[in-house]
């Protein structure tokens, strides 16, 4: 049986409830890796409640920080809107400060691993998430136009560096073929624990919708699915409406039957909570975002021969060897070759990859 905790908190006083959520779903930290990945869908304010709250991150660093690992590290790929900004987004959510110092760029060190054949036979997955001996994630309890709802499984499409997560969803076509893509990324890595910023949520047509709903607390499980499915429960959904959720099921990485968890805490029904069409018609249906979407997975990293000091660094970090040295000195990209993960932008010393 899975458990599901449901803690009532604020942002002055989440760490009562992350550290009941370590008493709950304990786990020996002592001379691990542990990277901690919060869901930054691009630079905003805090106030906007787009990306999970500083104050749970802050809560959850200082957490560990006393269970004697041998390496925090705190960082996440940003949203299509975002891409190549990492530390941008981090610096203007104030998750920067959060982080207190254990920062690292995600899109710096990208390794190669096969994928689901019938959409991209390869993705490039942080370095950082794949050497990390626990993964910890922090959602935010937020709608989203494509796939309803965005909780634990969806926040690990951010261990995609760049524009591949632009490229699979234009892949995948529909919206059923995402829900499936997005437990195909989720399987790469899946999270040993789950801490969700529910303190203020969002409902109507997210993941970046204007219309905030004040929740009041923090929920925590150690399975994605049991997590999703209370999310979705309280959301006023049927849970097994989200065809992510079945293939999760499907897949044997959990279940959502009420029947196979246990709540600690009280789990509510939010009261005529907003949501987007089931069927993602909200971002599927919408000409100008599919556009938008095309457009990112369409640009390409290139030189700016005015900045660019051919050291070589963006060669070098290409997780599919994609870039040469011209003639002129410059690093080129073969587009044939390239996934758009963007990591030349991201590790470029002097900011000298643009995308155009």
């Amino acid at each position: 049986m899975h458990r599901v905790m449901i803690h009532p908190a604020t942002y002055a006083n989440c760490r009562n409830a992350v550290d009941q959520a370590f008493t709950l779903f304990p786990m020996d930290m002592r001379n691990k890796k542990v990277l901690i990945k919060p869901n930054v869908l691009r630079a905003s304010n805090a106030d906007e409640h787009i990306v999970t709250h500083p104050a749970l991150l802050k809560a959850v660093v200082e957490k560990i920080e006393g269970l004697s690992p041998s390496q925090i590290m705190v960082g996440d790929n940003p949203g299509i809107f975002s891409y190549g900004d990492n530390e941008k987004s981090f610096i203007e959510t104030g998750l920067m400060q959060a982080c207190k110092g254990y920062y690292r760029n995600l899109g710096n060190h990208p390794r190669h691993l096969a994928f689901n054949p019938e959409y991209m036979a390869e993705v490039a997955v942080s370095e950082e998430i794949l050497d990390a001996d626990i993964v910890i994630s922090l959602p935010k309890f937020k709608t989203h136009g494509l796939t309803v709802m965005t909780g634990a499984i969806k926040n690990s499409y951010g261990i995609l560096p760049g524009a591949q997560k632009a490229r699979l969803h234009q892949i995948a076509g529909t919206p059923e073929r995402f829900h499936e893509v997005i437990v195909d990324v989720f399987c790469l890595r899946v999270p040993d624990l789950f801490i969700v910023d529910a303190v203020m949520g969002m409902e109507g047509n997210g993941p970046a919708s204007p219309d905030l709903r004040e929740i009041g607390l923090v929920l925590a499980a150690d399975n994605a699915v049991a997590l999703d499915g209370v999310i979705a429960t309280m959301m006023g959904l049927d849970p097994s409406r989200l065809k992510f959720l079945r293939k999760a099921k499907d897949l044997g990485l959990g279940d959502y039957d009420p029947a196979m968890i246990r709540i600690e805490g009280e789990l509510t029904v939010l009261e005529n909570f907003k949501l987007p069409p089931l069927g993602g018609e909200a971002i599927a249906g919408n000409p100008i975002i599919q556009e938008f979407m095309d457009s990112k997975v369409k640009v390409r990293p290139m030189a700016d021969k005015d900045l660019c000091t051919s050291c070589g660094a963006c060669i070098d970090h290409c997780p599919v060897s994609a870039l040469s040295m011209n003639d002129d000195d410059l690093p080129v990209v073969d587009m044939d070759l390239c996934v758009t993960c963007f990591c030349c932008q991201e590790i470029c010393p002097e900011k000298a990859m643009r995308l155009a």
